[in-house]
């Protein structure tokens, strides 16, 4: 490894308006190393990537590269610098072949050769370890596919400097253990990577030194072999937190929803749900895990209503009345008001859910609520509401008049999934309402979803993080291709056995 960093970050200060997101970082990424960036929501990673990837550009500071001072205006610099950055959300034309992908835009003096560019393709992916065919379209690919395509479509353009934004997010174990020895062929190859992401046990299996940054500010650099989890958590958040998760054994299930053979097609006619049954009973935490898009949300959107239905019942026991509903026979607001709510977390936050140029006081209003048990017991008025939310999730606001859209991304969540927790469900479905929050936040979450558990909500939790699943769940069901490919109890349950289920196919 040199001496002299590959990029350098000195004394970087952005501000937004009268909030500060970074001020003063010093961060530096040597050649053949791999450093990982935690941190909060709102702690400033996203906004530090995007001042060294040339989508912001610094207030004050000074910017580094293999020991000489650059300045970075837009994307191009920073890809003449040979930085690239591989986003959560892939830029991907899906009618394309990969190799046409990866040669998109590339500004050569001679025409396209395809024939000669895939031969390059595919070298390249022999040389780091990558499984791709070059002439495969996009829209025939898995996830991992798709994100092999966008790492290579910067190594294709010459990157030395590869920052990757939670690139585990969507990943299997099995996949994941593969994008890991990716990652490492490239550290060997020399290549600097800066990776961001929420999950401390791949921080801790994967980078050389971690660096933390705190509302803002930076914290320190710790090399990873001589750190582990409860520091690493003190330092992002400021405390000593305890990083477990309860769960105590279901007292008095019974049985609240019943799903009986759902079909579900699309406008196309394309299966996404398969005949597919379980139940959920009361004072219990049900998982499903599956690769995206396997059909999670055609089955929870099924349940609130919002999809139209070829066959199949769902039975709801109802604890108030103690008669049986055909949810298939309810509009989605009469579901809602037999106590059933989808807090459905989506990579557009504010376009399903939120309304960004409203505050959040005023989003609290799009639900009407009515009294009963929750973690939230003044509900007098949005304004109340608001304020609960903000202080229960700690969200980084400077008031509840502040507009949702200039929140972080991980503030909306909790705004978000706060307000249907605060509605006093009798079924509780939370769709991904920790996808992208830091630890502290996520571990809040967990702890409501066990609130509304022992206060005998059924709840049925979807989730990414297998470790989390195996951990918060009794049961998880497993979906695949939209078929349930097997159901474990969630205390005997091994990630391996959860992947390979997720990748089952008969």
């Amino acid at each position: 490894m040199s001496n002299i960093p590959a990029i350098e970050l000195k004394n970087i200060t952005k501000s937004f308006g009268s909030v500060i997101a970074n001020n003063n970082i010093n961060l530096s990424v040597f050649k053949g190393e791999i450093l990982s960036i935690l941190g909060e929501n709102g702690s400033g990673k996203t906004t530090l990537m995007n001042m060294i990837s040339g989508i912001y550009y610094p207030d004050s500071g000074h910017i580094l590269i293999n020991g000489e001072e650059v300045v970075i205006r837009s994307p191009k610099d920073a890809f003449d610098y040979k930085i690239g950055m591989i986003h959560q959300h892939f830029k991907l034309v899906d009618v394309f072949s990969a190799t046409e992908n990866i040669i998109l835009g590339l500004n050569d003096s001679e025409k396209y050769n395809i024939k000669e560019s895939s031969i390059k393709v595919k070298n390249l992916a022999d040389k780091y370890g990558f499984d791709i065919d070059p002439d495969k379209k996009i829209y025939q690919m898995s996830v991992s596919e798709k994100q092999t395509v966008e790492i290579l479509k910067v190594l294709y353009k010459g990157a030395d400097i590869l920052i990757l934004d939670e690139p585990t997010a969507v990943l299997t174990p099995q996949e994941t253990d593969k994008l890991f020895k990716v990652i490492r062929k490239m550290r060997d190859d020399g290549k600097s990577i800066i990776i961001i992401t929420h999950k401390l046990h791949e921080v801790l299996s994967l980078s050389d030194r971690v660096s933390v940054l705190r509302k803002g500010e930076y914290i320190g650099t710790v090399k990873t072999s001589e750190t582990n989890e409860s520091e690493l958590t003190e330092m992002m958040v400021g405390k000593k937190i305890e990083l477990n998760i309860k769960r105590e054994d279901p007292v008095d299930p019974t049985l609240r929803l019943e799903v009986k053979n759902l079909t579900c097609l699309d406008t196309e006619g394309v299966v996404k749900l398969n005949n597919v049954s379980f139940e959920v009973n009361s004072g219990e935490i049900l998982g499903i895990a599956g690769i995206a898009g396997s059909g999670q949300r055609e089955l929870l959107e099924s349940i609130a209503g919002l999809q139209v239905l070829n066959e199949g019942e769902i039975l709801y026991h109802n604890p108030k009345t103690g008669k049986i509903d055909n949810l298939r026979d309810k509009t989605p607001i009469q579901i809602r008001d037999l106590g059933v709510r989808l807090s459905f977390v989506p990579e557009d936050r504010l376009g399903m859910g939120l309304v960004g140029n409203m505050d959040i006081i005023d989003n609290m209003m799009l639900r009407s609520y009515k009294k009963g048990k929750s973690f939230f017991l003044n509900k007098k008025n949005p304004k109340q509401l608001a304020e609960l939310i903000v202080e229960k999730l700690e969200v980084v606001t400077p008031g509840v008049s502040y507009p949702v859209r200039k929140l972080s991304g991980g503030n909306v969540q909790k705004v978000l999934v706060g307000r249907e927790i605060a509605s006093s469900p009798t079924l509780l479905m939370a769709a991904y309402p920790v996808r992208g929050l830091d630890i502290n936040s996520s571990y809040m979450i967990y702890d409501l979803l066990n609130q509304q558990k022992e206060s005998g909500v059924a709840v049925v939790f979807v989730g990414e993080d297998l470790d989390v699943l195996i951990e918060l769940c009794d049961r998880i069901i497993v979906i695949g291709g939209g078929k349930i490919t097997g159901v474990v109890n969630g205390k005997e349950a091994t990630k391996e056995e959860i992947g390979y289920l997720m990748t089952k196919t008969d």
